[in-house]
């Protein structure tokens, strides 16, 4: 599911709301997400999953089509771990 699609399907469920308000609150989630992210923090939503961020030490890589070395910087990478309610309906 893309973005469009996700603010589709919820303006669909509440059609109380404009597509214009939907469209709002979901950049407001996926901003929120984003600079808790960027500060190290952790997002939690139960029975779903958690954001969190994972360090990666610096190392050095290939060029795939040179195959000469490269030298990759040391990174902060998002990770999302399942919650148990989202792998139990993945492993029915």
């Amino acid at each position: 599911m893309i973005r469009s699609e996700l603010i589709k399907a919820i303006a669909e469920e509440n059609t109380d709301l404009s597509h214009g308000d939907v469209e709002r609150i979901v950049a407001c989630f996926f901003d929120s997400v984003s600079e808790r992210l960027a500060e190290n923090g952790r997002v939690e939503l139960r029975g779903f999953g958690a954001f969190s961020t994972r360090a990666r030490d610096a190392r050095t890589g290939r060029n795939p089509r040179t195959g000469a070395a490269v030298a990759v910087t040391a990174k902060r990478v998002p990770y999302f771990k399942p919650g148990k309610e989202m792998r139990a309906r993945l492993n029915v």
